[in-house]
Order: structure tokens, then sequence, then C-alpha cells
């Protein structure tokens, strides 16, 4: 999947998107992490604000969850029920 630079969707929630389907088809399993921002900067050609949303909305969706200091990792569902 691509950026749709012309579309009306923001880059970050286009990029949340991928990595979310990412998450879903186990490219980055449960309690691993996720790319850094400037690893997303770099794969995708953003600014660190517009990683840092992406990221930020992964969050908020329940899918990720940022360590200080350590990164941001994919939330382990199983744990999540307990």
């Amino acid at each position: 999947m691509t950026l749709d630079l012309d579309g009306p969707d923001p880059l970050y929630e286009q990029i949340a998107a991928i990595l979310a389907g990412r998450i879903g088809d186990g490219t980055y399993p449960p309690r691993r992490r996720i790319p850094s921002e400037a690893q997303i900067v770099e794969e995708f050609g953003v600014s660190r604000p517009t990683a840092r949303a992406a990221v930020q909305l992964l969050v908020e969706r329940g899918l990720v969850q940022t360590v200080r200091g350590k990164g941001s990792y994919v939330v382990d569902p199983a744990a999540a029920d307990e």
C-alpha cells in the first residue's frame, strides 16, 4: 500500500492504516515493537510530527502502547482480555 499524496485523507491516517494492517496480518506481532518514528519518517518520506501523529492514532485505537524510552509496542489482545 502506498500513500495517496493527492487524496483527501491526511498522511498520518494513511500511515496509521498501513501500520494497523501490518499489525493485523502479523508483520508486527503482539508484544513486539513497531518501527520508530525515525524509521517511519524514512520509510514514508514524511515529517517527524506526521510520524508521531500516526503512532498516536494507533495508541488511541488501542493497537499500540508506548513505553517511554523504549518505543511503541503492539498490544497483546490475549493480555487485554484478562
